[in-house]
């Protein structure tokens, strides 16, 4: 286990989360498990998953032989998955956790995610798995779903209290469906995860979220760098943040890279991160992101990049899902 510490974020009803962990999204089926099993031995405690990834159960493969090798304690890992929009019907909500639950080979999530705010059609898992944005195989038609995102939240409440997730939030909320939500809660969200980088910084929603309590992730963290193998015009056209003369200038000034730049970006504003890796390098590179400092002036330049570019949004893969509208 490599000898550095990350820092953990303190959560409103007292559990902790580490700042630092490997996000799944996009990594390959074939070196999954390898990848899980070695960021483990490196010392990250936090996964990032979800349904709609397709690869929980090979991630959950890296973790049992981590597990069964002594590497780590089940109670040691932070391990997160989030609920897809084709199951938010209110009955779905159980049955659908037991069997990610299942596909990670473990007895509870540490964070269980709604994942996107909108509700489609419920897709049977044993027909397609993950189902996608789609009700068709030919992934042409998109049908919305009719449960309400209170009735939603009220079935991932419900996951508390039977032992199947120690804390629930949600993802790519905006702040007026935050604030709907803190009306109807019994349980407040712990987490909101959001698209974060220094060219969509979201600042009034992230100062909406320390009001109120509530812990953010960002992920993304590297703007539209992890976009231009989806075929996105708009990630292809903005010069990328690696190459920002902004952003290499502060990395050659403290001798880092310009990813670890990025997620100190991030964590020095107490805000969680969630790079995703392949290699041993930059796995230890990216969670290596807190032993530095940034200047307030650094912060402040890097914040100005600002130019409320979003690229994890429906309509820039062609589907027709006005989330973000």
């Amino acid at each position: 286990m490599a000898d550095i510490v990350t820092p953990m974020i303190k959560l409103a009803n007292g559990a902790e989360m580490p700042q630092v962990g490997l996000g799944l999204w996009k990594m390959d089926n074939d070196t999954c498990a390898d990848v899980v099993y070695r960021a483990i031995k490196d010392g990250y405690r936090l996964f990032d998953g979800a349904c709609d990834y397709g690869n929980e159960k090979e991630a959950g493969n890296g973790v049992t032989r981590a597990i069964k090798d002594g590497l780590v304690k089940r109670s040691e890992l932070f391990i997160i998955s989030k609920l897809w929009n084709s199951f938010h019907d209110p009955e779905r909500v159980e049955p659908i956790v037991r069997k990610q639950l299942q596909d990670w080979g473990v007895d509870y999530f540490d964070l269980y995610y709604i994942h996107f705010p909108v509700s489609l059609q419920y897709v049977d898992p044993s027909v397609r798995y993950p189902p996608g944005w789609f009700v068709d195989d030919a992934g042409t038609k998109v049908a919305l779903g009719k449960a309400t995102l209170q009735n939603t939240w009220e079935a991932m409440e419900a996951l508390v209290p039977a032992g199947l997730a120690k804390n629930i939030g949600v993802s790519n909320y905006t702040g007026a469906l935050l604030l709907d939500l803190l009306t109807y809660a019994k349980i407040r969200p712990a987490v909101l995860q959001i698209e974060h980088h220094p060219y969509l910084v979201q600042q009034p929603l992230l100062d909406f979220c320390k009001s109120e309590g509530i812990a953010v992730t960002g992920y993304s963290s590297f703007g539209p760098q992890s976009f231009r193998d989806l075929g996105m015009p708009i990630a292809d056209e903005i010069t990328l943040l690696f190459d920002h003369d902004v952003i290499t200038k502060i990395a050659n000034r403290h001798r880092k890279t310009a990813a670890q730049v990025l997620l100190r970006w991030n964590t020095q504003q107490g805000i969680a991160v969630i790079p995703k890796s392949n290699t041993q390098d930059r796995l230890l590179e990216n969670l290596d992101v807190t032993s530095f400092v940034l200047s307030e002036k650094e912060v402040k330049a890097i914040t100005a990049l600002d130019r409320g570019f979003r690229f994890n949004d429906p309509l820039n893969y062609g589907i027709p899902v006005y989330n973000f509208s």
